[in-house]
Order: C-alpha cells, then structure tokens, then sequence
C-alpha cells in the first residue's frame, strides 16, 4: 500500500519529534512518501498530484485548514469529473492526524482528539483495511468536510485568523473573546442581509446570519462540543441554522441554548432547516465567509450543494 503524509509543519500541537515518531510508525504499515506544506492551497496541490499518481492513501498531519485542503485536492484530481458524489472508490482514502487546536473534522468521524491515540486508531484501520464513506458539502467549487458560515460565524473567525497573525495563541477564550468584541464593535446588527433559496421552495429573506452543517458538531470549545445543527450527518444532506436578527436579547438566548447542550435550537429568530439538498444564499452586500474554520473573505452569493459517499476516511 502506498500512502503520501502531508505534514502542516505549522500544526499546533506536534513537534519535530512527535513527527519523527509517526513517520515511523506509518512506515512499519504502508510505502510513505512524506511532503511539507510551505504555502496556503499547498496541501491541495499536494493531494491532488497523489491521486493521480495512483496512491492509495493520503495521511494529514494539521489541522482543519490542512484536511479541507487535502479533500479539495482529492475532489478535484480527475479532470473533467463533474459529478464526483458516489465516486469515493475511484479516490485515494484518507486518513486524519489530528495536529491543530480544535480538530472538529478527525473528532467528528470519532478519532481521538490526541495525536498519538489518533495515530493508533489509524494503524489499526490500516492494518484491518477499514474506512468509513462519508458525504461532503461544496459551496461554489469548493469542497468542505464538517461547517461553513456566512456572516457572524465567519466574521469572528477572521479577527481569530488576524490575532494568531499577530502571535495570539488559539485558545476557547480567544474564541469567546473575539465572538464578543466583533458583534459589539463591528458586526451589521441591525439590518438583515441574506437571502435563502431553494428550488421549488418560497425564498427566506432577511436573514442576519448563517451556518451550514455537513455534520454535528458545528465545533468544539476545549472538549465540549458546540451544536447549531444537533442533527447533522455525513451520511445526509446539509443542515442549516440561520438566525434571523442579531439583536442583543435573541442572539444572547441562542448563545445560551448552544450552551446548554438542548438538543435542538427553539425562537421564532431561529430557523432551522434539516436535510437539504442544494440551495443559494445571496447577499445584498460582500459578506464575510468561511469554510471548515478557513475565512475565504467576503462573497455576494453562495451555492450549496451536499455531495453524499464522496470521500473514504481511515477510522
């Protein structure tokens, strides 16, 4: 079995020795090849030139932002390929070490949230040839694995990107701390921008923000999951949570049911859809936007489309 490692030597919570120790450990399992991101979009790259060199499994050291990248650059390896839901068999698997601050997407598919336990969940798989078919979501022409967000969501996710830039460390409470400071200081709170349209179906104006689901949960603040869509699978279609006004005593009660850990959001400023197919959000300005915890900047229109048996991981 052949197998390419993309290694994030930017990824939080390994060393150079951790590194060393698992490039051993995978190479007592499978022929490894091992490449260094040096660049944004490398680990795409990357991924995509191992598929079509016919490899058999692709292995990520980093975190969400390295595994996004690795799945766009496997979705994307056949030229031509237009319709790339249930063609995981005709792709490499891939296999996660979880190496970032959060991890949602190797927690989700129920990996440890530790590199050396996760490490040993994915010989085993090897060892067994194991993997488990998941779907994908795609906005525009881009694959995501658990989450995306457009507007708040994504407008926090930024200022976090620009304190990390500025050496802040990822932690809950910069999370915590920036959710607060972008909605009090920055964030358009009274006007309702977005729009969702589905075929078929009447559109939803005025909505504020919104987050879309591949599967639950949305993130993880320390071990505690967080939950917009509760119901949220990779082997569905997407899920949608938008709220509808970000006035301080609605956005304070979503907040507080996130916390709670209720099994579904309630308000008549929540809408929740389950299970969708495709649809388009549109602004009536650029709004902030984000995929599997990246921000992409600022969109005026997004098209969704679930992607289902898309993608074999190693677990």
């Amino acid at each position: 079995m052949r197998a390419l490692l993309v290694v994030n030597p930017k990824a939080t919570t390994t060393s150079e020795r951790s590194r060393d120790i698992l490039v051993r450990a995978l190479r007592s399992e499978v022929d490894l090849t091992v490449e260094y991101t040096k660049r944004r979009g490398h680990a795409a790259t990357l991924a995509r030139d191992a598929a079509r060199a016919g490899i058999d499994v692709v292995v990520t050291l980093g975190g969400d932002g390295t595994v996004n990248e690795a799945v766009n650059g496997l979705l994307t390896a056949e030229p031509g390929a237009k319709d790339p839901a249930g063609g995981a068999d005709r792709r490499p698997a891939l296999a996660v070490v979880p190496g970032g601050s959060t991890n949602v997407f190797a927690r989700a598919i129920g990996l440890p949230r530790d590199w050396a336990e996760g490490t040993y969940v994915i010989l085993q798989a090897l060892r067994a040839g194991t993997t488990r078919t998941i779907g994908l979501g795609r906005a525009d022409d881009r694959y995501f694995t658990f989450c995306a967000g457009y507007g708040l969501d994504a407008e926090v996710i930024r200022r976090v990107e620009r304190a990390r830039l500025r050496g802040k460390v990822s932690t809950p409470w910069l999370y915590m701390r920036s959710i607060g400071v972008q909605y009090f200081t920055e964030t358009e709170r009274k006007t309702q921008l977005l729009t969702l349209e589905r075929s078929g179906e009447a559109d939803v104006p005025s909505l504020a923000s919104v987050v879309v689901q591949n599967t639950a949960p949305w993130t993880y603040v320390g071990d505690r999951a967080v939950n917009a869509c509760p119901d949220a699978s990779f082997d569905k279609n997407l899920d949608v949570m938008a709220l509808k006004v970000l006035r301080v005593p609605s956005t304070a009660r979503f907040f507080a049911q996130l916390a709670s850990a209720r099994p579904a959001l309630t308000g008549k400023q929540v809408l929740t859809l389950h299970d969708v197919g495709s649809f388009t959000l549109r602004a009536s300005r650029p709004l902030s936007f984000q995929l599997d915890g990246d921000y992409l900047g600022e969109r005026g229109k997004v098209e969704f489309v679930a992607v289902p048996q898309a993608l074999r991981v190693v677990c």
